[in-house]
């Protein structure tokens, strides 16, 4: 069992330095965080970055976890939503995150006897043995008068003796997004590389302005609150790892970036409509391609029917889309796109172009401010209507854009990082490839005979383009 080959060795509590923030600081939800309130634990986001470093037990602690432990200290100062809670109050008032003084966040030690080599490869591996390297957040705690109070950030750094060790993180989506998330992760490595010292001209200070220009009605808001308060209970226990990841595998694959150039001149010379009537990125190749061998594996499926229309949920950052937000905006400025296409036309000769098509164009429409505030529009319509497509949902998680590679804290780049997502389904998560410039790593969490089917499908298509 994955979790008898964990030992905690310590467990430590950090807070921003004394006195370096005021005794209180409050930050409303936006749109964007509220969306994310209609899930219970698959909200939890969790991130993993390994690091060959050869280290025994009395070094590690006595050296490593002092770094990075003040190093985080300082890191909070910066990012204080991530050592903030977040307050749920009762109906009729709305949620928010507060900072007071005296906060800290969680920060296990522990010691692994696996083999480093063995979590850090690309090969089929239980999803497990990758779970109980990165922290769960703990449970809500519920106020006498209802208030539900809930911490955002969790952090467990592990010793391979002897090998290396892990950096695993377990944080809430509600508070940010992957984008947001990676920032804090490159700024804390950033502090323990430089001994804690800040270069105003280097470090990128996150922003916490609430007032962008954007022109999303009041009501949409409104409503979402709403139907939270109606709907959603206070219960934010998390499920037992071993009910989530019953018989599911996890593996990695890589897309090099000569191949994605292949596949954009396969769909550009085989499209019907002009290249120009879509958005073709590495983005919208490789998940088209993810996304057709992932429909191809669930043949076996005794109930599927080639009239069903299978859905893809694409989230797209608004950050550079929207007038007036800075790229450094701290918390979550994603859109999701729900993309329909019809199973028969996924698993046909055309599959791959019907996919890019089908993404391209909702991502190229949100190239006008109109196109953001329709898309806005029509997933809030969804959550309220808890209108997600059919059981055929598969999800887009990552970016390569977030260079989860780029986490040296002092000791060298990681030579794998994992980011995964607690209980969210299908899903595919997306990152640059470490040792491509320009590719794709694509990690996917199925069940073992789905995960034998996929990896058969994606070589065979990876062939054949």
């Amino acid at each position: 069992m994955a979790e008898e080959k964990v030992k905690v060795v310590d467990e430590y509590r950090v807070s921003p330095p004394p006195g370096s923030l005021p005794a209180t600081l409050s930050l409303p939800l936006t749109l964007f965080d509220i969306r994310l309130l209609y899930t219970t634990h698959n909200n939890t986001m969790k991130g993993i970055f390994f690091y060959p470093y050869p280290q025994t037990l009395h070094y590690f602690t006595q050296t490593t976890i002092p770094s990075l432990k003040s190093s985080l200290s300082l890191a909070l100062q910066y990012f204080y939503p991530f050592v903030s809670d977040l307050i749920l109050p009762p109906s009729p008032q709305k949620p928010y995150f507060l900072f007071t003084e005296g906060n800290s966040v969680s920060f296990t030690v522990a010691q692994y006897s696996g083999e480093f080599d063995h979590v850090i490869n690309n090969k089929i591996k239980d999803v497990k043995d990758l779970q109980h390297l990165a922290p769960v957040l703990p449970p809500a705690r519920v106020s006498p008068d209802g208030t539900c109070v809930k911490s955002l950030l969790t952090v467990q750094v592990t010793l391979f003796p002897d090998q290396g060790f892990s950096i695993g993180i377990g944080s809430s989506h509600v508070v940010a997004d992957g984008r947001s998330t990676h920032h804090f992760l490159k700024s804390w490595a950033w502090l323990c590389r430089s001994n804690n010292v800040i270069e105003i001209d280097k470090f990128q200070m996150p922003s916490f302005n609430r007032d962008y220009s954007v022109n999303v009605p009041r009501e949409l808001e409104f409503k979402l609150f709403q139907k939270w308060h109606e709907e959603c209970h206070y219960s934010y226990k998390q499920p037992e790892i071993s009910q989530l990841y019953a018989d599911k595998v996890r593996s990695t694959f890589v897309v090099k970036r000569t191949h994605i150039e292949k596949l954009k001149q396969h769909i550009s010379n085989n499209m019907s409509s002009t290249i120009s009537d879509i958005h073709l990125s590495s983005l919208v190749v490789t998940s088209s391609l993810v996304w057709i061998c992932f429909i191809k594996s669930l043949e076996t499926r005794s109930d599927e029917d080639n009239d069903n229309v299978c859905h893809l949920n694409v989230p797209v950052d608004l950050r550079t889309r929207i007038s007036g937000i800075p790229s450094t905006y701290f918390g979550n400025c994603i859109v999701g796109l729900y993309i329909g296409v019809k199973r028969s036309e996924l698993v046909g000769h055309e599959g791959l172009i019907a996919a890019a098509k089908a993404i391209g164009k909702s991502i190229k429409e949100l190239r006008t401010i109109d196109g953001v505030l329709r898309a806005i529009d029509n997933y809030v319509n969804r959550v309220l209507q808890n209108n997600f497509g059919t059981a055929l949902l598969f999800l887009v998680s990552g970016s390569p854009k977030f260079d989860v590679y780029n986490k040296d804290f002092g000791w060298g780049l990681p030579n794998k990082a994992e980011v995964l997502q607690l209980g969210s389904g299908n899903c595919m998560t997306l990152a640059e490839c470490r040792n491509d410039e320009g590719g794709i790593e694509i990690a996917l969490e199925l069940k073992t005979v789905e995960m034998d089917a996929f990896t058969q499908h994606f070589y065979q298509n990876c062939q054949r383009s």
